[in-house]
């Protein structure tokens, strides 16, 4: 048990006898760490600053949203500008659009895209409109994937659901479950057999390109070309999961690195500068069968919100006017550099995945290919990792199962500090 300051000790005392665990989304317990979460007071740049008045480097960053950091200048004055003018009217406004067509401009294969909440409305609402324009019911997922909590996807999930060992959740009756058919990630044979014996009934595939939700896993070669083709050939969808890796990788994302062009995609986090948000879209014949225009429903009372569209075109503007994405797979590369260094000094097994300002680290000699991989790392090392890390101001996700993230407003100073004590930890295991 590590306590935390008294503060956040008496605070969510408070909140475990209002709030179901004390927390509003699993992860945040920090059960798989053995301690109690702190609580936030203010946040600014690389730093976040809890209830008692300790500072930390941030590298969660909201989970991923703020990637030009806490509180930047360029989304705030949007936010205050906007909200004199009303925070929601339920009726179209001019940001929305213009998100849209930004959307549509940087994601080569969307061309229509309709605004959501989060990503498991996305995920969710993406799914129901693959099963509308094929007919079909069944969808592939991959073992560790979290596509938000909706009731087809929560099976063999990551994130928090893999965080607490409860792969499937109660309550999602059986019926649904059955429509969902459960594969390795990065294994072609499993996903030849499933298409060999049921390509006809598959309404589509989803995944998340990079898998980030079960630590930081990486596509073999050929294995995101493998989703593409045997999609085509059985006339299934490819909707691809970009909520994490959409716009924080690049202005098209791994679509546009892989050069995979899916069906569908979905969005969140980076496009709501730091608010709610969620989007999906693709092909215009699919997404035309979306309400109003077609037979799938969907909606949402502040879909397409003023406030969330103005503070996440603030930000993908600023990422744009900065070449923000070249200044982060910079730092990326120095803080990579640096962690390999510190462990290989000390001999420690490890395995480290990057890509631009995503990152995680394992401690294991194993290769990382498969969520059996990560469940079999050494959680005790992560443990005092996370916590020595913790006390000397260095916040990292509480979970061995999830991706850091950096952003613009970490500095190279920043890293260094960090390193410096990343350096101490390990010298103490």
């Amino acid at each position: 048990m590590h306590p935390q300051g008294p503060l956040s000790q008496k605070l969510f005392a408070v909140a475990r006898e209002m709030i179901p665990g004390g927390v509003n989304s699993p992860v945040r317990a920090f059960r798989n760490v053995g301690g109690e979460p702190f609580f936030v007071r203010r946040a600014a740049g690389s730093r976040i600053e809890d209830i008692d008045g300790k500072s930390y480097i941030d590298f969660i960053g909201s989970w991923g949203p703020n990637i030009l950091g806490h509180a930047p200048v360029a989304v705030t004055q949007v936010i205050h500008e906007v909200a004199k003018s009303g925070v929601s009217f339920g009726i179209p406004n001019p940001y929305e659009v213009e998100m849209a067509r930004t959307i549509r401009d940087w994601v080569p294969s969307v061309e229509k895209v309709r605004m959501c909440n989060s990503g498991t409305e996305a995920t969710m609402s993406a799914i129901r409109l693959a099963r509308g324009f094929t007919g079909r019911d069944t969808i592939v997922k991959f073992d560790g994937c979290y596509h938000g909590h909706s009731d087809s996807l929560l099976v063999a999930a990551g994130s928090g659901a893999l965080t607490h060992g409860k792969p499937d959740s109660a309550g999602v009756p059986q019926d649904f479950a059955r429509h969902t058919r459960v594969l390795p990630y990065n294994d072609p044979e499993a996903l030849a057999d499933v298409f060999a014996q049921e390509g006809e009934r598959i309404a589509a595939i989803i995944v998340e390109s990079y898998p980030a939700n079960a630590g930081l896993i990486l596509p073999r070669p050929g294995f995101l070309d493998q989703l593409r083709t045997i999609t085509r050939t059985h006339g299934a969808l490819l909707i691809f999961d970009e909520v994490m890796t959409g716009f924080r990788l690049g202005k098209s994302g791994v679509q546009g690195i892989e050069g995979i062009t899916p069906d569908l995609s979905c969005f969140g986090k980076v496009i709501g500068g730091g608010l709610p948000v969620g989007a999906f879209g693709g092909r215009a014949d699919v997404m035309d069968l979306l309400a109003p225009e077609g037979p799938v429903y969907q909606a949402g009372t502040l879909s397409g919100n003023p406030l969330a569209m103005a503070a996440g075109l603030a930000q993908l503007r600023e990422l744009e006017k900065t070449n923000g994405f070249a200044r982060l797979e910079e730092l990326g590369a120095h803080f990579e550099a640096g962690l390999r260094a510190l462990l290989d000094a000390k001999g420690i097994p490890h395995r480290l995945h990057r890509a631009g300002s995503m990152f995680c680290l394992f401690f294991t000699d194993r290769n990382i290919v498969h969520v059996s991989d990560v469940m079999r790392q050494d959680l005790d090392r992560f443990r005092s990792f996370f916590w020595g890390c913790l006390e000397k101001g260095i916040y990292l996700a509480p979970s061995p199962y999830e991706t850091g993230f950096l952003s613009l407003a970490h500095t190279e100073a920043d890293l260094d500090e960090t390193l410096g004590v990343m350096g101490d930890v390990i010298a103490r295991f």
